[in-house]
């Protein structure tokens, strides 16, 4: 069977003559920085979501020791969120021609027989399965919740954050293993043999540097019919992107959102201006403020853009509304407010309630939102107030509020 020509356990069955060390470390140490960032802004996007602040922004419950480098997500440059999830998104579908071809560069050894030859090489063997499997999942997974928003089972919080573990461990030891060997190949600026070059190799149709040139082609046409999602010169081109493109609409709230207010269930009757009201909780009671009664208090403007995780963002929109720390005075808090509970009217959908850490209900530029570009909030941007925080996620930026409490939560 594994002399078999027809058989993918037989070397004789894989022909191709650009597979070889040489094509195979070129994309590998592609890789090795590209995932790297990758992992590295993931767990930056993760600690933005503030999940030892309150359990409602955990949608990763028991993660444990994994939980270790988690810290106050900062307020300052208030486009930090936009920048690391934009990288992280963009990086990861440029990198998506790479992966394919690494993958398959190396399928030989993946169909290599015995599977087993030493307790050292099944240790090598099962690493790689983790390696290629959670390379798979995790590229799949974030590509399926950028495009399609949450189509998994459960949560796509946990299944993508414990994932990234499982792959970046195995990741870490293919690295120490294999990166000697192909800065080495490199160096040399030859082929070697190994098992990954075919004893019979057809005859080549293109050269391994043209192989190189197609796949990084491939990975500049994604990186262009995507960035622009997060980059407001270059919207347009973002035509693989669910917000890219034109601005979904006209006027001052013509800007990307991420859900309707059909979508979250929005009743139009709560919403009304006479009947809504704001309540606010805190040290020395409870506040009930009508939407009249707050544009009657000091407003403030703040230029913001809304970043979303799926890698998309909006320009800096012009929002004005009340301070979050002048509602805090109002109940008690003269002084830095502490934390922050936000309730939103939302039925439907995640994050219909969100927790800010102090720092963020602190900053100067964080609103209690009534007006964008001059004009009242639309419903679908969360009328008839929003929360919008300098640095944050889009979901942490609460719209159709309901009933802020300050303190401990």
């Amino acid at each position: 069977m594994r002399d078999d020509p027809r058989l993918p356990m037989s070397p004789r069955f894989w022909r191709s003559p650009l597979r070889g060390p040489w094509f195979t470390s070129v994309l590998g140490l592609v890789l090795l920085v590209g995932i790297t960032v990758l992992f590295v802004t993931g767990l930056v996007s993760y600690a933005a979501y503030n999940p030892d602040l309150s359990p409602v922004n955990d949608k990763t419950p028991d993660k444990g020791i994994l939980g270790f480098y988690l810290f106050a997500w900062p307020t300052h440059p208030h486009w930090l969120y936009r920048l690391d999830q934009g990288v992280h998104v963009t990086l990861g579908i440029t990198l998506i021609p790479v992966l394919l071809a690494k993958l398959w560069s190396v399928v030989p050894r993946l169909f290599a027989l015995p599977p087993a030859r030493s307790l050292t090489h099944a240790l090598e063997r099962i690493s790689l399965l983790l390696l290629v499997g959670g390379g798979l999942f995790e590229f799949v997974t974030g590509v399926l919740n950028v495009q399609l928003d949450y189509v998994f089972p459960g949560s796509f919080y946990p299944l993508h954050f414990y994932g990234a573990w499982v792959f970046f461990a195995a990741f870490v030891a293919h690295a120490l293993l294999k990166t000697p060997m192909a800065l080495r190949t490199l160096r040399r600026l030859r082929e070697e043999k190994n098992d990954l070059v075919p004893p019979r190799p057809a005859e080549p149709t293109v050269s391994r540097r043209g192989a190189l040139w197609f796949v990084g082609g491939g990975s500049l046409l994604l990186f262009l019919t995507t960035v622009g999602q997060n980059a407001d010169s270059l919207r347009r081109t973002a035509l693989l992107a669910p917000h890219g493109g034109a601005d979904p609409g006209s006027g001052p709230n013509g800007f990307q959102i991420n859900k309707t207010a059909a979508y979250a269930g929005i009743d139009e009757a709560e919403t009304d201006a006479d009947a809504w009201r704001l309540v606010v909780t805190g040290r020395t009671g409870t506040v009930r403020l009508s939407r009249a009664q707050l544009a009657e208090l000091p407003l403030y403007s703040s230029a913001l853009p809304i970043a979303c995780v799926e890698g998309w963002s909006t320009s800096d929109q012009w929002w004005r509304g009340v301070r979050l720390r002048d509602l805090a005075a109002l109940v008690g808090y003269d002084g830095d407010p502490p934390d922050l509970f936000v309730e939103s009217l939302q039925r439907h959908g995640a994050f219909r309630r969100a927790a800010l850490r102090a720092n963020q209900a602190a900053d100067p530029r964080s609103l209690l939102a009534l007006y964008v570009n001059g004009e009242d909030l639309s419903p679908d941007h969360g009328y008839p107030a929003r929360v919008i925080v300098p640095a944050a996620p889009g979901v942490l930026n609460t719209k159709w509020v309901a009933r802020l409490t300050f303190g401990d939560l």
